[in-house]
Order: C-alpha cells, then structure tokens, then sequence
C-alpha cells in the first residue's frame, strides 16, 4: 500500500463586482466549484475570501487584502490560493505581477 502524500493546503478566493453580477458566477457558485476542484485534486481547504461588490481593478478589497496578509505571514495556513478565474484575482495586469511576485517569496 503506497502513502498518498499530505494534501496541499490551500485558500479559496471568490469575488464578484456589483457592476458584473449578472454576468460573473455567483459568489456560492464559484465556491462550489473550487471545493470540488479541491477536492478532486488532493488540496484541503483551509480559508476562504469572499469580497462582494469589489472591483476587480481595486487591490485593496477588505478580504483580499487579508488573504495576502495571511499568504505572507511566516505561519501562512495554506501554500496555494484557488481562484474561480483569474479575473475574480485582480483584473489589472500590473497587480497581478506584483501579487505574484509577493507571493512566491
């Protein structure tokens, strides 16, 4: 019988904008998917980040910004975050290049 590795703990980051509801996945639709991904894929949920009615555009979204605090710290309680899609992230290509960088440490 071969070990299974430990699951990669991860986050979860669901987002929507009020300008895009009606064409962005639902807040609980996004979530859903992403713990199906999760689990289908070995990671184990450990947090998650819901900011509702925040652009996209705005890198200082209340959990967002929790979310990078928490990837950061020393004692960080997941190694990877799940987006839905990378829009629900950031939609600014100069925020996804710093994030990234700040978060492969």
């Amino acid at each position: 019988m071969q070990d299974q590795p430990d699951p990669t703990p991860v986050a979860l980051y669901a987002r929507v904008s009020s300008d895009r509801q009606d064409i962005d996945l639902s807040v609980a639709a996004q979530l859903r998917a992403l713990r199906d991904y999760a689990e289908k894929n070995g990671y184990v949920v450990t947090r998650e980040y819901i900011d509702e009615a925040e652009s996209g555009r705005v890198a200082d979204r209340p959990q967002f910004r929790q979310m990078l605090d928490a990837a950061t710290a020393d004692d960080a309680p997941f190694q990877e975050i799940l987006v839905w899609k990378f829009s629900r992230f950031t939609r600014k290509r100069e925020h996804a290049v710093a994030f990234k960088s700040m978060l492969r440490r």
